[in-house]
């Protein structure tokens, strides 16, 4: 993240704020049409989204933050938009190449390992050593909260219990890992 923007975000310059707001509002916007909520909801979103920003920034933590300015705002607003879906009961239906999940994401971190404690380095390192589809899995079911019927309904999984047996392989890997 550019040290310019997190001083402008700090020293609440409210121009260059301003500009930053509106520099990744609207693509925030077209960003999350894909989930299925109302422009207001988006808008207010997007909004709490960019306080929490400035808000991390002000505490610091963005100091340590490999990522852009939008990547970082996008990662806040997705799980604020996962919320709202939790809140509101909806689900959106699952494709791959909507939402991403077969693409490499960055992960967005505003931990430094000194606050991490042992196991969750050890859980961290680990989990990257998965292979793709436990990776999957355990994120869609941990991480977005999926229950077995709808990670059944949204991938090609063909029953409930092929899906609870692939979590469960998934997981005692892991902990195998760690336990190594």
């Amino acid at each position: 993240m550019e040290k310019n923007d997190i001083n402008h975000l700090i020293n609440s310059d409210q121009k260059e704020v301003s500009k930053l707001y509106n520099a990744n509002r609207d693509a925030f916007l077209n960003f999350g049409k894909k989930y299925g909520l109302s422009y207001d909801d988006l808008c207010d979103i997007y909004q709490e989204a960019f306080i929490a920003l400035r808000k991390h920034a002000l505490n610091g933590k963005l100091g340590n933050v490999n990522s852009s300015l939008k990547t970082y705002l996008f990662g806040i607003g997705k799980f604020m938009i996962y919320d709202l879906l939790k809140e509101k009961k909806k689900t959106t239906e699952y494709n791959p190449s909507k939402l991403g999940i077969h693409d490499t994401i960055e992960l967005v971190s505003t931990e430094t390992e000194e606050e991490l404690s042992h196991e969750q380095i050890l859980l961290q390192t680990y989990f990257k050593k998965l292979g793709k589809k436990c990776q999957d899995m355990l994120t869609l079911f941990y991480s977005r909260g999926l229950s077995i019927d709808e990670i059944v309904e949204h991938t090609d999984y063909t029953d409930g219990s092929v899906v609870r047996s692939q979590k469960s392989r998934c997981l005692k890997s892991l902990k195998d890992m760690i336990k190594a």
